[in-house]
């Protein structure tokens, strides 16, 4: 998705996303995964109740800046993961590549073939 549309737009095409998927491989379960960061803004989504009420959400931890920025939902379809927090995020690795800075070695060779093939974020 260009970045220069916003994250507004972002949003709004998620549930799009998903239902292309569906449609595509008609049987599989699919899911949304976000960060921490990204969890507090999910119920201002274009059709967030339809993500939440029909994928399975992970949310990854982040640093935050404040305790007050953690947010949980009490909703069936949110799971936060116990995982080891990253001081890498997507919006880095984009930012590097479209500044010309090499990241291969901050990401698995299969991922970092595929940006490189697809000529994403230049």
């Amino acid at each position: 998705v260009e970045r220069s549309r916003g994250l507004g737009y972002v949003y709004k095409r998620q549930v799009h996303t998903l239902a292309y998927l569906e449609e595509k491989h008609p049987g599989q379960q699919f899911a949304l995964i976000m960060g921490e960061d990204n969890l507090r803004s999910l119920p201002k989504w274009k059709n967030a109740d339809v993500i939440m009420g029909n994928y399975p959400i992970y949310v990854y931890p982040r640093k935050l800046k404040t305790a007050t920025e953690s947010v949980s939902y009490s909703s069936e379809t949110v799971t936060h993961i116990d995982a080891p927090i990253m001081e890498i995020s997507s919006t880095f690795i984009r930012q590097q590549i479209k500044g010309g800075k090499n990241i291969k070695p901050l990401l698995p060779l299969a991922v970092w073939d595929y940006i490189d093939e697809m000529n994403l974020y230049k």
